[in-house]
């Protein structure tokens, strides 16, 4: 089957579409495994719902959070997933994606105690004295899709992609071995801070293409201690953790792509014609687990190449070579393959904003099933961020408050502007949207929303 818009009514339209595509893919009219607590290291989320680390291209230009950052986790914690996975946070100045990344320092950090804190007190307020979500900062090099500045050289880990290449700032810079040393110093650094500012756990970052996740596939990086052999391709991120679980007393997490498709020797994960291997991506699973990393948060694909694979999308400027229930079939089916790997781990799995409110049937079989501990939401947080809450206490999420899957988010961030929900947070992102595109109509004005 085709690409095709999102216009399923019931869950057995849902049903009919998944059997007949062979996809295997469960779905539960129990939606009582998501109100579950989850153990994460010794401390636990109050439920098995999570929203994924969604940039907001918000930030002041010392990297502090400013104000559209301090309401979208206002709205998050309000909203009452269980575990917060906060957006990325660059490590280093040079490794900022843009020039309003967040950017945790000694110069701002009680802006970052400030807003784990609101974080805090918004969810009690919320859902009730004790629900205390489980947070974590995650710590970036954007390598590649490096911007600190209009001009400034992307920093990538290898020489050439021809896949990939024509996708990102064609002014490149190969990082040197010296450079990658310094970096880990970087990294603990802000895993201090991330610590003195109260957050649960420090996310060492390895997924979408940025600098770990690119090291992950450098085979073609020669005479170099971090390119070729699996030992060195995995080095930065072993040598981070490890540094991080010595010095800081703070859990450690890794949102991990597990699937590039993109072929090898060009892509981690990936066979010679771009299929799934997971052979390597297990075998680090598995080392990850003897490092002592607690919780590990599974993606694929690369957003500015081949945004289907990690993020099924209904209309915008790139169209699948698939239908979706295919693309959210393949990723939640490595989840539940990394999640076997290592089931002492617990995993947070993706791929379920496109089923709009039939997600949360989707996420409750693969939790009961044992595919993953908690389900994560990425845009829909943006569109939806109390879907939680009415998962948990109102029966089930609503179709009129869902997100569309109309990647509007995504494209707001390559306008190099703030990203947020432009269909249902309107008042504050329509106004942004039409800044950023010099009034151009939104392509959502065009669509059914299905309220």
């Amino acid at each position: 089957m085709e690409h095709r818009r999102f216009d399923y009514n019931t869950i057995d339209d849902l049903k009919a579409d998944i059997e007949k595509l062979g996809a295997a893919l469960p779905i539960s009219e129990d939606l009582s495994p998501l109100e579950r607590s989850v153990k994460v290291g010794e401390k636990s989320a109050p439920n098995a719902l999570g929203i994924h680390p969604m940039e907001g291209c918000d930030g002041t230009a010392d990297g502090a959070p400013a104000e559209l950052t301090f309401r979208r986790y206002d709205r998050f914690a309000r909203g009452g997933a269980g575990l917060l996975w906060l957006e990325a946070c660059a490590v280093t100045e040079s490794g900022r994606a843009n020039p309003r990344q967040l950017s945790i320092k000694e110069s701002n950090l009680t802006e970052f105690k400030k807003l784990r804190e609101n974080i805090m007190s918004a969810a009690e307020e919320s859902i009730g004295e004790g629900h205390r979500p489980y947070t974590v900062l995650q710590l970036t090099h954007s390598g590649r899709y490096s911007r600190p500045y209009d001009g400034a050289p992307a920093i990538t880990a290898v020489g050439e992609n021809p896949y990939i290449d024509p996708y990102s700032n064609p002014n490149r810079k190969v990082i040197t071995d010296e450079e990658l040393d310094a970096l880990k110093d970087d990294f603990v650094r802000a895993a201090k801070l991330a610590r003195e500012a109260g957050f649960d756990a420090v996310d060492v970052k390895a997924c979408h293409r940025y600098l770990n996740s690119e090291l992950l596939s450098a085979f073609t990086r020669e005479n170099s201690r971090y390119g070729g052999s699996f030992e060195n391709r995995t080095r930065l991120l072993c040598d981070v953790i490890d540094r991080i679980r010595a010095e800081v007393d703070i859990d450690i997490a890794v949102r991990l792509n597990a699937y590039d498709a993109i072929p090898y020797p060009y892509g981690w994960g990936s066979d010679k014609d771009g299929k799934p291997d997971l052979t390597e991506p297990k075998r680090l699973m598995k080392i990850l687990s003897q490092k002592g990393v607690k919780l590990v948060n599974i993606s694929a694909g690369n957003p500015y190449y081949n945004p289907h694979i990690g993020r099924p999308c209904d209309i915008g400027p790139y169209v699948a070579p698939e239908h979706q229930i295919e693309s959210a079939a393949r990723i939640l089916n490595i989840v539940r393959e990394m999640k076997s790997a290592a089931p002492e781990i617990t995993v947070m799995g993706t791929g379920l904003s496109w089923f709009r409110e039939f997600g949360a049937n989707i996420a409750a079989a693969c939790v009961k099933e044992g595919w993953f501990d908690i389900a994560g939401f990425g845009r829909q947080g943006f569109a939806y961020p109390d879907f939680a809450k009415d998962i948990t206490v109102g029966g089930g999420m609503r179709r009129g408050k869902c997100c569309i899957a109309c990647t509007k988010c995504t494209e707001l961030m390559r306008f190099h502007s703030t990203a947020g929900c432009v269909v249902r947070d309107s008042k504050v992102y329509v106004p942004i949207w039409r800044e950023a595109t010099n009034g151009a109509t939104m392509m959502s004005d065009k669509i059914d929303i299905h309220i």
